[in-house]
């Protein structure tokens, strides 16, 4: 299991106001439900899955502002790969829960 961290940041938009394209990539990410676990956070979306797959849904959710007419879109993807053991959002935070 692996946990990517994604802001996907569309460029041109003439507004500040990115929430059309965020509501964009969460139906996506629905579109994954029962394969992948997904969070929106203030400023990112996590992910967590299978590496593969979820290097695939990076993939498409950068497609999203392209498809909606940009021209340039900068995203941004921190990847978690623990392999020692099991690594999922809810343990990471459980971990720092437990310690507190």
């Amino acid at each position: 299991m692996a946990i990517v961290d994604i802001t996907v940041i569309p460029v041109g938009t003439g507004t500040p106001s990115v929430s059309e394209y965020v509501a964009e990539i969460q139906k996506v990410l629905q579109q994954y439900e029962g394969r992948v676990k997904y969070q929106l956070t203030p400023m990112s979306t996590l992910i967590e899955g299978e590496l593969k797959l979820l290097l695939e849904i990076v993939n498409e959710l950068h497609e999203v502002p392209f498809k909606k007419g940009l021209q340039r879109v900068c995203t941004n993807v921190r990847i978690d790969d623990r392999r020692d053991k099991e690594n999922t959002m809810q343990r990471k935070l459980q971990s720092v829960q437990a310690k507190l």
